[in-house]
């Protein structure tokens, strides 16, 4: 009988503020190996961001290592935004020492001789969502990734809308308090400057609350859940941020289906009920009045598995411009 090749496996690479993560993913989005490390978090200086691909690159030495022998058909990434599509550099507003740095052309130097392919962070959480998880049958969809940042991401008619540079779906950009306070990109009053982890704890502990363990989201969420009344004001507050910026892309977009992935969203016990009883004050207008929001099912996956469909189904999901 002739020998029949091995079926090829997507490398999948997921870059956010918190932690790298990467897998070896099948062509049905089975993830047959998988490893993360925290981002690592340099001193700023001119070494810097080599510093951070260092703890990337050895990362994905040691998952090469474990293919089997399998043949690697693409490298697919999800990277924090913002970034340069065309230029194939990545600037995430959580990762400092990155600025304009080449991912593409590094990654490409590493897994010589496969495509690499780059989206959104959001953009491969609502990929992975849809084509394995809580938006299957649902071809207008926002996945909102809620952790260090607020990512997001949009599905429309089946495909991706990125936008022009590839960072469309951005919620967490969106401005819901005018005066509100400053966020990692900048700017002002956005859902991220309320609504992330790190922004959850900042105004607690503003408020008065004073952790008694590393003071992280999840400590929050514990506090929250035995009735501290400032760490439920916080998810209460991150809530709001969040129905507003959902109101806003659904009466631009007209879509009612949400899908709320991240590790803020892992204390969906705490978020969901007053985030639906805010989509309720917010969404006045009759086709605002029915947005189903919902747990993601792939979890801390859904990029990686996103960015795996990148690869192996670049048809709808990779974006048609350069």
């Amino acid at each position: 009988m002739p020998h029949r090749a091995a079926a090829p496996l997507a490398l999948a690479v997921d870059i956010g503020g918190t932690k790298m993560a990467a897998g070896l993913v099948d062509a049905d989005g089975t993830m047959l190996a998988a490893d993360r490390i925290p981002t690592p978090r340099p001193l700023l200086g001119p070494d810097a961001g080599e510093q951070v691909w260092a703890g990337l690159s050895a990362m994905l030495d040691g998952l090469l290592d474990r293919t089997g022998g399998r043949p690697i058909a693409g490298v697919g990434t999800s990277t924090a935004g913002p970034f340069d599509l065309a230029g194939a550099t990545v600037s995430p507003v959580n990762i400092a020492a990155w600025r304009g740095f080449p991912l593409v052309d590094r990654l490409a130097a590493q897994v010589p001789g496969v495509p690499v392919r780059l989206a959104g962070d959001g953009v491969c959480a609502a990929i992975g969502e849809h084509w394995r998880g809580a938006g299957r049958g649902h071809d207008d969809l926002l996945v909102l990734v809620v952790s260090t940042g607020v990512g997001g991401g949009l599905v429309h008619g089946g495909r991706p809308f990125t936008g022009a540079s590839g960072n469309a779906g951005h919620v967490g950009h969106m401005v819901v308090d005018l005066g509100g306070d400053e966020c990692p990109c900048g700017g002002r009053g956005c859902v991220e400057a309320i609504a992330s982890g790190p922004s959850m704890v900042r105004y607690a502990r503003r408020e008065g609350w004073s952790p008694t363990g590393d003071g992280t989201a999840r400590d929050l969420a514990d506090v929250a859940r035995a009735g501290d009344p400032v760490a439920v004001a916080a998810f209460t507050r991150a809530a709001d941020a969040l129905a507003a910026g959902i109101v806003s892309a659904a009466a631009m977009c007209d879509l009612n289906q949400v899908v709320i992935g991240g590790g803020v969203a892992n204390a969906a016990d705490l978020l969901f009920p007053p985030l639906k009883e805010a989509l309720a004050r917010f969404g006045r207008l009759g086709f605002l009045q029915d947005i189903d929001v919902r747990p993601a099912h792939l979890g801390g996956n859904a990029g990686l598995i996103g960015a795996a469909a990148l690869i192996h189904s670049p048809d709808p999901y990779w974006p048609s411009h350069p």
